[in-house]
């Protein structure tokens, strides 16, 4: 077994500790699953849903505590779980929001309470790198996006994709080569000035 293996297999075990500490009612269990799953959840819901994004990541984390006694699978499993979920919260969200009158956003905070000044810096400069590589995808047609977020940013294989989108596995690799390879497009001339946008500023395009 290569050391890239061992590493893979023993941050398995790590996170199968932790799902089990959390249906018990573990504290720490249920730490170590939200960081494992949050960055990637908010940059998913922060591409569809915008401004509703962290209180959609709320309120699912809400169901997935409540539901999470009842969650029976692995780690990619439990990812698929928690995406499947916030893709329910965000189109609830969607409908409530189409049937209100608008609310005026002044941005919120872009990044949730950090413990450490070392961690702000990190994270600031995370955020910077990718935001512009978010909305490059949401420029993307949005069964597209969505097709793109959840591989790419979710890290979630072809067939829970497709079972989160409701769509066959063929459709959802169609959606993802059609989305990869016009973001090829915006990342070499994203405006058309041929200026080319190095993978530092766009750490997430491109990568499968």
């Amino acid at each position: 077994m290569s050391a890239d293996d061992e590493r893979v297999t023993t941050q398995g075990e790590e996170f199968a500790r932790a799902l089990d500490a959390a249906r018990d009612g573990s504290e720490w269990g249920f730490v170590e699953l939200f960081r494992s799953v949050q960055p990637a959840l908010l940059r998913y819901l922060g591409a569809l849903a915008g401004p509703l994004a962290e209180d959609v990541a709320a309120e699912t984390w809400l169901r997935v505590v409540h539901d999470l006694a009842r969650f029976e699978g692995d780690e990619d499993g439990f990812r698929a779980w928690v995406f499947t979920i916030a893709r329910h919260r965000w189109l609830d969200a969607r409908r409530a929001a189409a049937r209100r009158p608008p609310e005026v956003y002044d941005g919120g905070e872009a990044l949730a309470e950090i413990p450490s000044s070392e961690v702000v810096a990190d994270a600031v400069e995370e955020a910077m790198s990718t935001e512009a590589a978010l909305q490059l995808i949401a420029t993307l047609p949005p069964d597209q996006a969505e097709a793109v977020l959840l591989r790419v940013v979710g890290g979630l294989d072809v067939d829970r994709v497709a079972a989160i989108m409701g769509k066959r596995p063929g459709h959802v690799r169609v959606l993802s080569h059609r989305g990869l390879k016009r973001l090829a497009v915006l990342v070499q001339d994203p405006a058309g000035s041929g200026h080319v946008v190095t993978q530092r500023n766009h750490p997430t395009v491109g990568r499968v």
